[in-house]
């Protein structure tokens, strides 16, 4: 259970209201979703940090296969997701894991606030699933950015394209557009399944800085 103190008590409610704001439509997207599979490379080992995130939170990573599904990206829908990029970008700063928590790589939900990629990339992913979109469209993906270092972003898989929410881009993009060499991902299928998209160099995101 996270400890949450009055930084984090303050973090918690603004979650809460930015969720709340995309339930009434959650619903609706949700009904309208279109079956889609696309498949991709080998499978991958997962990245540094994953399976000790899982151990912690079980929930967000039960696995088991099922159908593959993309978001229709409506009106809505998409302006759903500009507010949830947007909202963790300016919410959460950037602190790196061994800041943080006095270790390298350490993927966790940043409920005191503080975060490095792939915790922006957590927090966003649930606030969405938490909304009703669904797991399947929703990929924690790792590339190498214009540096050649390490990150993590979201990959929203969607009826129109795939789109990619950074905390290093206050934009909402399409993946083509982002300049990143694209890793590997979790497959749509299976969020414990990890699929190679290419680059085949190790690399573990532990960029934090927008």
């Amino acid at each position: 259970m996270f400890s949450i103190n009055g930084r984090g008590e303050n973090f918690v409610r603004g979650l809460a209201v930015a969720v709340s704001l995309m339930s009434m439509t959650a619903s609706a997207n949700a009904a309208g979703e279109k079956v889609i599979y696309a498949s991709l490379g080998e499978t991958a080992r997962p990245p540094i940090g994953w399976v000790e995130f899982c151990a912690d939170n079980p929930r967000d990573c039960r696995g088991g296969a099922t159908q593959a599904r993309d978001i229709v990206m409506t009106p809505t829908a998409w302006k759903d997701m500009l507010r949830v990029n947007r909202w963790v970008n300016e919410n959460i700063k950037p602190m790196t894991d061994q800041e943080h928590w006095g270790v390298i790589e350490k993927w966790s939900y940043p409920t005191d606030g503080y975060g490095d990629c792939e915790d922006y990339v957590l927090l966003k992913r649930k606030m969405l699933i938490d909304a009703g979109w669904p797991r399947e469209a929703l990929l924690i993906t790792v590339v190498r950015d214009k540096k050649g270092e390490g990150h993590a972003v979201l990959t929203v898989k969607s009826d129109k394209g795939e789109y990619v929410l950074d905390n290093q881009n206050e934009d909402v993009v399409a993946w083509t557009d982002t300049g990143y060499r694209f890793v590997k991902r979790q497959s749509q299928s299976d969020p414990n399944v990890w699929v190679s998209l290419g680059d085949s160099r190790p690399a573990v995101s532990t960029a934090s800085s927008r």
